[in-house]
């Protein structure tokens, strides 16, 4: 005999604590709520308005240096560990949940030009203007020990640029060269030119680790793989690149900062084009960073602005500034994706939200389920003339607002005259340059 009995799950309608509210069981048919879109449509601009209103991106200021912050270093084991170089040759190490600095030591006689933390996190590396390198211990000396390098090496000519293989025990320099150096010996186990006078930054792939990028000082863009006994190729673009930064998710790809106030991200197996440009500094771009995530980075300027770029987007989604903020010389992406901090001329680090309207701290489930919930709604109507203008709006420094207009203006004017040019040549003379080939003079291989 079959016997049929009502089933129910007290998960479906037991109320977690007497203070929430009851829940009540709906009927999803979308024949029975035809107003659903209009009240999606006011629920996503709600949610955009609170968005702005909740947006207060900045969360500690890190003071202590006593010149400007020349760089920073991200610690690869340890969240919450950051290392900084100012000019006066100052390194210190912070603890970031505490806001405190926890270690200083002078390695070198005039600017810090570069730091990086070891693979596997037990010692970093620096280089300055006194023409050296020094291996230094992570911990700090016991009671009674004098603050010493673990090694040093002094070299030819001012070092420039630093970086860490992300598997083994070698490092790259820039200079007059770009020179692999083993951790073991005091001489590079190999060297790299072409016919450059300096470098101003290397930068190891992350993915494939064999292969790394240099900016030169006649504005290009070289690319090296250690297995090679050259120079694999490189871009040659208008104006001088400061640094770059490989995307950690997509091998080829890397984004460069240039002096002409403009990103561009390439694929380095096709260098004629960048993929994207992206525009919104008035300023020129000292250095970029990427998220763990490889979708966004973040910039700093010049103008004393950063900004937040999604990697195909031309425009910044965000713009960051404060009263007393100088020009921003170094920026780093924090590795659980959740902040920014940045090093700026006034001897300030700040630490940023990566999110400037994110909750921090632990979510309860149906907060969480709140958070994704009008995410999805303002991903769903994001295109809205009203949704995206309120997303979209920002307030800038005064100079920054009239800069932009100005170099807008300037833009348009440039773009008009070519057309003229254009259509009163004879047809087929004058060639259409798309904005991207514009910036790109050569390729060299």
């Amino acid at each position: 005999m079959k016997v049929k009995v009502l089933s129910r799950n007290p998960d479906d309608y037991v109320r977690e604590t007497k203070h929430d509210i009851q829940r009540v069981p709906r009927n999803y048919d979308p024949s029975l709520h035809p107003f659903e879109v209009s009240r999606e449509y006011t629920r996503a601009l709600n949610a955009t308005k609170l968005e702005r209103v909740f947006a207060k991106p900045f969360l500690a200021s890190l003071d202590g240096h006593r010149d400007g912050v020349n760089c920073l270093a991200k610690h690869t084991r340890s969240l919450s560990t950051l290392l900084s170089g100012s000019c006066d040759g100052e390194v210190k190490v912070w603890n970031l949940t505490k806001h405190e600095c926890v270690r200083t030591l002078q390695a070198h006689g005039g600017f810090v030009r570069g730091m990086v933390v070891r693979y596997c996190g037990n010692s970093f590396f620096t280089i300055g203007d006194d023409k050296t390198i020094k291996q230094w211990k992570m911990e700090a000396p016991g009671y009674g020990e004098e603050e010493e390098p673990l090694n040093t090496i002094l070299g030819k000519t001012v070092f420039t640029g630093l970086d860490h293989h992300q598997k083994s025990g070698v490092f790259a320099t820039c200079g007059q060269q770009v020179d692999i150096w083993d951790e073991q010996r005091s001489t590079p186990i190999r060297s790299f030119t072409w016919g450059v006078d300096s470098f101003s930054s290397v930068r190891f792939n992350p993915v494939e680790t064999e292969l790394l990028g240099s900016c030169a000082s006649d504005r290009s863009i070289v690319l090296y793989d250690m297995r090679e006994s050259t120079p694999l190729k490189k871009v040659i673009m208008t104006m001088r690149t400061n640094t770059l930064c490989w995307n950690p998710m997509e091998a080829y790809c890397f984004t460069c900062a240039n002096e002409d106030y403009n990103l561009y991200t390439y694929d380095m197996r096709h260098l004629e084009r960048p993929i994207k440009v992206h525009m919104d500094h008035v300023s020129a771009v000292l250095d970029v960073d990427y998220s763990p995530t490889g979708q966004e980075f973040v910039s700093a300027s010049f103008d004393k602005t950063i900004r937040i770029f999604s990697k195909d987007d031309g425009h910044s989604r965000e713009v960051y500034h404060t009263k007393r903020m100088q020009h921003v010389i170094c920026i780093k992406w924090s590795a659980d994706n959740k902040y920014i901090l940045s090093g700026s001329d006034e001897m300030n680090i700040r630490l940023w939200k990566a999110n400037a309207a994110e909750k921090l701290g632990v979510l309860a489930p149906r907060e969480r389920e709140a958070v994704n919930y009008t995410q999805k709604l303002k991903e769903k109507f994001q295109h809205h003339p009203q949704i995206r203008r309120i997303a979209r709006h920002r307030h800038l420094p005064k100079n920054i607002y009239h800069q932009k207009n100005e170099l807008r203006i300037m833009k348009e004017a440039r773009r008009r005259k070519e057309m003229n040019v254009r259509k009163h040549s004879k047809p087929g003379s004058v060639p259409v340059v798309s904005e991207k080939e514009k910036h790109v003079v050569s390729v060299v291989k």
